[in-house]
């Protein structure tokens, strides 16, 4: 499915006069262009995937298309449920399903090309807002093996600190009400979850497989703790029976997907020669290790790559503290300096330095033995992945939600240090820069909003702390921001060392604290 790559030229928006991609267009695609090549009509919706997005749709779509076509899994179809907008179903509804993946990267001269794959295995979407019983229902259903989501941090209502649910998050309270028709309308993804998983269960079915594939540390444990701690408030029955019956694989997934522009539609149009409402941007790596615990079968997905292990975690450390603790610190870093990609910052030699320093000097230590890993290869390998020029992936899009990122990718880490009586400076700039980024104004004095679901509590809390004297006590007092800091709250070796990487942001600048900071302590 890897033909020769199709032009990357830019091109005129003419791509609204094109006709529509539509199932009756694959046998007329270029040749170049990878398609469903089994009977779409046969395939049975095996697999219900909550969150809609464009990682979903560049990852588990690919490699779930990949078993399909080799294995002959028709009855793991995908049905994806949007948790918030009806715009993928809108976009992908008269393509029935189909949508475009465009693996893109660049030749020996650098120059963009991209590949285009055509995806037929996503046979159904729903809008959990306006029919959550059709999503209840979907989960529910006698064919249903896998419930699977891609829901970013904030989707699992959680304290990303302490891993713990918040009861007080306001859809959970709302689905945590008793005589109401909560059971009926939810609006949180654990209460989908757990009242779908009701009516199984009344129903007397089997029972599923849930599988987390977002970035959080033992995505399986957490999941499974957050659906089981909702459960007992329910139905303790039902909190024994999915505890008991249910299985929740952690798992580590590992693709750069950026968000799709009008640019990236007309591109493939003019590729095409047809117009997707909503293709997918994606680099051409791929990795995904996951536990082999599936309460009713899987795919298989292990012939796209998929790495099939008895224990995920020490692969979700490294994703986590290695590639998304590196992209954090690119984006609050270079988002400062007025840098706007990924490949833009990590083309500055100050930025690629501190970064290679970062993750073998600090990172590395806080890793747990894989044997089978070369990591200064490893970190060579990342470094080219971001400095990928086709994938023009935007420094705002990683910063957004920083404080239910920060726990785990930067946090975590420098808690293992710390205990260790290690140094944190790089891993601790990387924080501050997050701190820096707050102020909503870069270095060039051009504002940005701060996409975050706790942004009202942040600003509260920079503006309470902006009371105090000195930089030190007004650092000491922003961590002790709990739902970020946690039990790091005031610790002096953390604070001092913020106080220092935020006063060298603060007075001489990105570029100028990066070259300090990759060389020495």
């Amino acid at each position: 499915m890897d033909d020769d790559p199709l032009s990357f030229a830019a091109t005129e928006p003419y791509a609204d006069a094109l006709p529509r991609l539509q199932p009756a267009a694959l046998a007329g695609l270029p040749d170049a262009v990878a398609r469903p090549l089994y009977n779409r009509t046969e395939l049975r919706a095996g697999i219900v995937h909550l969150g809609l997005g464009s990682f979903a749709r560049a990852f588990l779509g690919v490699v779930n298309e990949t078993a399909i076509h080799a294995g002959g899994e028709p009855h793991f179809g995908i049905v994806g449920v949007s948790l918030r907008s009806p715009a993928v179903r809108d976009a992908l509804a008269p393509q029935q399903g189909l949508y475009t993946v465009a693996r893109r990267d660049a030749d020996a001269t650098g120059t963009p090309r991209s590949r285009l794959q055509v995806i037929g295995n996503l046979i159904g979407q729903l809008v959990a807002p306006e029919d959550p019983k059709a999503v209840l229902e979907a989960i529910a259903a006698r064919a249903t093996r896998i419930v699977s989501l891609t829901v970013t941090e904030k989707g699992y209502a959680h304290d990303p600190a302490s891993g713990r649910l918040r009861e007080d998050h306001p859809d959970i309270a709302h689905d945590l009400q008793t005589g109401g028709q909560a059971s009926d309308a939810p609006r949180s993804v654990i209460g989908f979850i757990v009242h779908g998983l009701a009516l199984r269960r009344a129903r007397r079915l089997p029972p599923v497989t849930l599988l987390s594939l977002d970035n959080l540390p033992h995505n399986g444990r957490t999941l499974q703790s957050l659906v089981i701690a909702f459960a007992r408030r329910v139905d303790p029955a039902l909190a024994e029976w999915i505890e008991r019956q249910c299985t929740f694989p952690s798992s580590m997934v590992d693709r750069i997907v950026p968000a799709t522009t009008e640019a990236d539609r007309a591109q493939v149009a003019a590729a095409l020669g047809y117009r997707d409402a909503w293709p997918v941007i994606a680099e051409p790596y791929l990795d995904w290790v996951v536990e082999d615990r599936f309460a009713a079968g899987r795919p298989d997905w292990h012939l796209a790559g998929a790495r099939c292990v008895s224990d995920a975690s020490a692969w979700e450390q490294l994703k986590l503290r290695a590639v998304n603790g590196s992209h954090s610190a690119l984006a609050y870093l270079g988002a400062m300096a007025g840098w706007r990609t990924v490949d833009e910052a990590v083309a500055q030699p100050e930025m690629r330095a501190f970064v290679h320093a970062m993750l073998t000097a600090e990172v590395r230590s806080t890793l747990p033995p894989l044997p089978s890993l070369d990591f200064e290869r490893y970190v060579r390998g990342l470094l080219e992945r971001f400095a990928n020029p086709a994938l023009a992936h935007r420094l705002q899009q990683i910063a957004m939600d920083g404080s239910q990122k920060l726990p785990q990718r930067l946090l975590a880490t420098i808690e293992q240090r710390l205990a260790g009586g290690e140094s944190i400076a790089r891993l601790a700039l990387a924080v501050a820069a997050w701190m820096h980024y707050l102020r909503g104004i870069d270095e060039w004095g051009r504002p940005y909003p701060i996409d975050d679901p706790l942004a009202e509590a942040l600003a509260a809390a920079r503006s309470a702390a902006e009371g105090e004297a000195t930089l030190r006590e007004r650092v000491g007092a922003f961590t002790h921001f709990a739902p970020v800091f946690g039990d790091l709250a005031g610790h002096a070796t953390l604070v001092d060392a913020l106080t220092k990487a935020l006063a060298s942001l603060q007075g001489v600048g990105v570029r100028t604290t990066l070259a300090h900071w990759a060389r020495s302590d």
